[in-house]
């Protein structure tokens, strides 16, 4: 059976011309800084991003833990999303790799406001050293567990000089930050001009294998290799990666508007069903949530059952995602067994 999966933009394959750019990239040791192709990524990233410098790591998830590393001190406090990546889902590795506690900001659909954040951010000076020192707030755009929403330039704005008034440095999660430049038009390198370090995801809706990059000032990166290092990041001929890495900034760029849009026609299409809630603000990019009064498992696997991969979030809650390897037949073959199902829980 044909299978459409729509679990995560992490399950995309290279393509062939990804393929060949990687057979034919030139390699070094990268842990001796002699990987030409790996120097070129982190170039075109940290010149995309409008930051001085950039360093290639495996993973997103490390991105982030290396920026936290390098702007904190242990008994630090960092500041986000109460549903952000960062505190959900990258195993609290602010608390074990960084000594850090978290304050959890309210957010509507995923987004903060400054004003929250404003109030979340404690200082020990402030409380006679009662309070942990809140030194770092981390964004998060676009925002996952907000349906894949996005932050408007002026909040942006808003959070950073906040955080700046209150002596914060301020780190972009920006795994899915292309999508966000396309949805809302703004150029990536703008949404960041203010935050002090930016990750973003090159194995998600670009389409890589594998990595991730970190951009900053070079002080930062130059903090963020040793950290690197000693997290167990440092790759050897990692050219072979970076060439995906730069394929897909080259040719998939573009392309995130038509996942955008095949994710909402899969929204409207399911905004008919009678036993699932959805939000049509919230499916701003690739993202469709559903709400379920059945179980969310139970769902998922009905679903795959008939050729359909999803994720549950949580007990009643269900993710699609679009992807370059959707096609319009997929999103219709989708909708069609999703009414099927919902006819049949009547």
């Amino acid at each position: 059976m044909y299978r459409v999966d729509l679990r995560s933009d992490t399950v995309t394959q290279p393509t062939s011309g990804m393929k060949e750019a990687m057979f034919s990239a030139t390699l070094g040791d990268d842990v001796l800084g002699e990987d030409p192709t790996v120097h070129a990524l982190e170039d075109k990233v940290a010149s995309i991003l409008g930051k001085e410098a950039s360093i290639f790591v495996p993973s997103g998830t490390m991105a982030n833990a290396i920026a936290i590393r390098c702007h904190t001190q242990p008994g630090d406090e960092i500041i986000t999303e109460e549903n952000s990546h960062i505190y959900v889902y990258e195993g609290g590795g602010f608390a074990s790799l960084s000594g850090c506690s978290i304050a959890l900001v309210p957010s509507r659909m995923g987004i903060m406001e400054a004003e929250h954040v404003d109030l979340k951010i404690r200082k020990a000076k402030e409380g006679n050293s009662h309070y942990p020192n809140g030194s770092l707030v981390c964004l998060e755009n676009t925002s996952n567990r907000g349906g894949g929403t996005c932050y408007k330039q002026n909040e942006i704005d808003s959070i950073t000089k906040v955080s700046r008034d209150r002596g914060c440095n301020v780190h972009m999660d920006g795994a899915r930050l292309f999508n966000a430049s396309v949805s809302t038009g703004i150029r990536v390198s703008d949404m960041v001009k203010d935050c002090d370090t930016v990750s973003i995801c090159l194995s998600k809706g670009l389409g890589a294998p594998v990595g991730s990059v970190l951009a900053g000032s070079c002080e930062y990166i130059k903090k963020a290799h040793r950290w690197r290092k000693m997290l167990g990041g440092g790759m050897r001929q990692a050219g072979i990666l970076a060439a995906a890495g730069l394929y897909a900034l080259e040719k998939n760029l573009v392309r995130l508007k038509d996942d955008h849009c095949r994710a909402y026609q899969l929204a409207l299409g399911l905004s008919e069903l009678k036993n699932f809630e959805l939000n049509l603000k919230t499916v701003q990019t690739n993202m469709v949530y559903l709400n379920t009064n059945e179980p969310a498992i139970q769902i998922v696997n009905k679903l795959s059952e008939k050729g359909i991969e999803s994720l549950s979030i949580d007990s009643n809650l269900i993710r699609l995602v679009t992807h370059l390897h959707i096609t319009d037949d997929d999103i219709e073959r989708s909708i069609n067994v999703f009414h099927q199902i919902d006819n049949s829980m009547d």
